[in-house]
């Protein structure tokens, strides 16, 4: 009996496995269209997650100005990057700059600074 539950659970453990690996997008290598995307997404997010922070006045006007700025300054890099083609130092670069913006919105939504004159909550 405890070797039957022991099987079931590694082979929950490796479906599980195989269908994270099959749902994991290229980042970059191939060829074509699709290849951009994922730092598209990246971007589209990042926009989204500053835009809800100002709907939800967990964002300051200043702090929104500020994230905004970063953001416009990472897509200027991202255009200059992709006249010649990324290569994989230029990706690792903006992989960085992309996870520090990412992190400096999530600790300006969350610093209880809230915007436009809202108290703590």
């Amino acid at each position: 009996m405890k070797k039957i539950a022991t099987l079931a659970v590694v082979a929950a453990t490796a479906l599980t496995a195989a269908a994270t690996t099959a749902t994991a997008q290229p980042y970059g290598y191939g060829y074509g269209r699709d290849r951009w995307e994922p730092i598209n997404a990246r971007q589209a997010q990042l926009e989204r997650r500053i835009e809800r922070g100002i709907q939800r006045g967990a964002l300051t006007p200043a702090e929104a100005r500020r994230l905004h700025s970063q953001f416009r300054q990472l897509a200027r890099l991202e255009a200059r990057y992709r006249i010649n083609g990324l290569t994989m130092g230029e990706r690792a670069d903006l992989d960085r700059r992309f996870d520090r913006l990412a992190a400096a919105v999530r600790f300006e939504s969350r610093d209880r600074d809230y915007g436009y004159g809202y108290g703590y909550r």
